[in-house]
């Protein structure tokens, strides 16, 4: 037979006292003890024959489903200060409704337990097994993505009794724009939603008075039964539940290896909720369910943060392995090299928040360009970006795409002012074409995925020049190819370079 999580209240025999250190701190002929999976028993006293003097409640609750929300308080013996060293559950839950009002000490309290006439049994469970388990432990771990995770997951625990009709896992991340990932399964509900919030979140409404709040928190967990009207339910998305037909909710913490506690809320719409099989399966396995998570979280954010710190393009060849120095490939691109203008007198005379927010402007703005005309921003150099156009087999195509984006930046910033101040927000941009070297260069310790080769030191060259000439975008030859809309600036001689280049200003539409 298939062992379940267990919990069992019995009343003891004849008196049974609590010491410390040979001082009384109860003695009772009505004393209970609670049985429950995986824990030690656990020895209730009534308030009543508490002896030792007792604060009133203290700030700290903790939660437990099968038990409800515990309080404790404070004991004040004549020779020390015994913080928060008896609980109490003051509503207790239906299936532990015979510890209501009685009082249990921590275990470092009780220096002595007097039994007294009874004995302790010792025929607790110490494990849980069955399919479920047996599903994680082996199928699951060929499950791809989250969303398939969660779907997997809701309908094996339906399939083996647990009375589910919606599950939400939120997940927080390290990704620099979102928040975390919120993913929802709901019976009757084909796809799994999945939702990820910005870091507004925290300052929503509707988060600051949610579980999902009071969990991450580290307030604890919750378990409100909504078949009946019980006190403290309070979140307005239980309220929301209620209306749709449930009759149980719990949000309990999931805690990642790096200590980010997660959230996992579990929605019953049976007529009597989750019981205590239930629930007790779900917390059995609540560690090994927060570790497929935990790797798909670290998926997602390895990936996230390559693509903001490398680039999408770079961030999935580092993904694919190439990680080793020297990994890389030869390529024929277009490469660009666009420099803000007077960054050294901006940053002297705007204020540094006023400055670095002109940055993060120019580099958005760029950076939405190049990736809208099929380039990617390899990397952020002072106030410069160095960005490749792949040409594959097409490097016509990468060109006219590197030129157009040039183009469409130069367009923008013209007419852009920079704030406080008479300063115009201008750039300006080399781009040259050629074969050039993809990948990891740098320390053992350090790399850099990056482009090597002539074409990436020429087009610095060229921005170089147009800068100091004043021009807005400068190409090479191979570049201009034979359009119309080139002035031809001939054979330029440029810093380090060992031959003349020839140089085309290719022309901006003016900004009406």
């Amino acid at each position: 037979m298939t062992n379940r999580y267990r919990i069992h209240t019995e009343p003891l025999i004849g008196r049974v006292t609590a010491s410390r250190n040979g001082r009384m701190l109860a003695s009772s002929d009505q004393a209970v003890v609670m049985y429950e999976t995986r824990l030690a028993p656990t020895i209730y006293f009534p308030q009543k024959d508490i002896v030792a003097p007792m604060s009133d409640l203290t700030n700290l609750q903790t939660f437990c489903p099968f038990k409800g929300t515990a309080s404790y308080r404070d004991l004040d013996l004549p020779d020390e200060h015994l913080a928060n060293a008896v609980w109490s559950y003051q509503a207790a839950l239906p299936e532990s409704r015979a510890i209501q009002g009685h009082y249990a000490f921590k275990p470092d309290v009780v220096t002595d337990m007097d039994l007294g006439e009874s004995t302790l049994c010792d025929n607790n469970s110490g494990h849980i097994s069955g399919p479920v388990v047996d599903w994680l432990l082996r199928e699951a771990a060929y499950i791809k993505t989250p969303e398939e995770f969660t779907a997997a997951l809701s309908l094996k625990l339906r399939e083996h009794g647990v009375h589910l009709s919606r599950l939400s896992v939120m997940l927080w991340s390290l990704h620099p724009l979102i928040a975390g990932k919120n993913y929802i399964w709901e019976k009757g509900v084909k796809e799994v939603s999945v939702y990820a919030p910005s870091y507004e979140i925290h300052d929503h409404p509707n988060y600051l008075n949610s579980p999902l709040r009071h969990v991450s928190s580290g307030l604890g967990g919750i378990r409100q039964r909504l078949c009946t009207d019980v006190p403290g339910n309070s979140f307005p998305i239980i309220e929301d539940l209620r209306a749709k037909g449930a009759t149980d909710y719990v949000a309990m913490p999931m805690l990642f290896s790096d200590g980010r506690r997660n959230v996992l809320t579990l929605t019953s719409d049976h007529p009597d909720g989750f019981n205590t099989a239930n629930l007790g399966l779900v917390f059995e396995c609540s560690a090994v369910i927060s570790r497929f998570y935990e790797v798909f979280m670290q998926k997602e954010n390895a990936q996230s943060l390559l693509e903001t710190y490398v680039g999408k393009r770079t961030g999935a060849r580092v993904l694919g392995g190439e990680i080793r120095r020297g990994d890389g490939d030869e390529i024929d691109a277009a490469i660009m090299f666009c420099d803000l203008h007077d960054s050294t007198r901006l940053a002297e005379t705007l204020d540094r928040a006023a400055y670095i927010a002109l940055l993060n402007q120019f580099f958005e703005t760029t950076s939405t360009i190049i990736h809208d005309h099929g380039g990617e921003v390899l990397k952020f150099i002072g106030d410069a970006v160095l960005a490749v156009f792949p040409a594959g087999d097409d490097a016509k195509m990468a060109c006219s795409q590197a030129l157009k984006a040039a183009r469409a930046i130069v367009e923008h910033s013209a007419d852009r002012e920079v704030p406080d101040s008479t300063h115009q927000y201008e750039c300006s941009i080399g781009i040259a074409f050629g074969r050039v070297t993809y990948g990891n260069v740098g320390s053992r310790e350090r790399l850099d995925f990056t482009v090597i080769g002539q074409a990436a030191n020429l087009a610095a060259r060229l921005n170089d020049y147009a800068k100091r000439k004043g021009h807005g975008i400068v190409v090479t030859r191979d570049v201009a190819g034979a359009r119309e809309d080139m002035e031809e600036l001939g054979p330029l001689k440029l810093h380090n370079m060992s031959e003349m280049v020839h140089g085309y200003v290719a022309r901006v539409p003016e900004v009406a």
